[in-house]
């Protein structure tokens, strides 16, 4: 494993495991994921902040992500949790699956890293079942002006210290257009994570 493999598994869990013990984190983690049922994709897990929370219903759950040592610390996370998992080192721009292979696709604070969102969008659609269900929760712009303003600004600062995050970006446009949303919720982080990232969203879509 390469430098980068160590930094940002190790980095992720010290400043994200902080904030996943609090209960508003639990909580919607829960949400985003009630929906999931059958097989599920998770793309770009990371260190698995989502595994203790699958609801009952899944069947196989298939986890990705770019770097070893993500997917290193996502077999312990759910080796602790009792959760038999699958994992595979790819990109969300090339996932290496069939055609409407998966009844439900997760993606949570993905979309805001990638290099082109439209491409990862779109193979979420295609290894996705007609009527399977996207699960989504991701950072966004703000609806404020003036703190939409400071995103522009420290975008660069951010995505450069945080392992290429784009804290400023439109995203839920996209995801509409590239699926039928069928539930969407607005909200902010509470304190403890930079305001420039504490928008975000957090829905459901389907592909038709």
């Amino acid at each position: 494993m390469g430098l980068g493999d160590h930094i940002a598994p190790f980095a992720t869990d010290l400043f994200g495991g902080q904030f996943e013990k609090k209960s508003f984190a639990v909580e919607h983690r829960r949400k985003l994921l009630a929906p999931a049922e059958g097989r599920v994709l998770e793309v770009g897990a990371g260190t698995g902040f989502n595994l203790p929370h699958y609801p009952p219903q899944v069947s196989e759950l298939v986890v990705t992500d770019r770097l070893d040592g993500m997917l290193h610390r996502a077999r312990k996370r759910a080796a602790a949790s009792g959760r038999e998992i699958a994992t595979a080192r790819v990109t969300g721009e090339s996932l290496p699956y069939e055609d409407g292979s998966f009844d439900t696709v997760v993606a949570s604070f993905v979309l805001c890293s990638v290099a082109e969102q439209d491409p990862v969008l779109a193979e979420i659609r295609r290894v996705l079942k007609p009527g399977g269900r996207y699960l989504f929760m991701e950072h966004v712009r703000s609806d404020d002006p003036a703190l939409a303003r400071k995103q522009d600004r420290y975008e660069g600062l951010w995505k450069a210290v945080c392992f290429g995050c784009h804290c400023n970006r439109d995203t839920l446009p996209r995801i509409q257009a590239a699926f039928q949303v069928e539930e969407v919720e607005h909200d902010e982080l509470p304190s403890g994570p930079p305001k420039i990232v504490r928008p975000f969203v957090l829905g459901r879509a389907v592909k038709r």
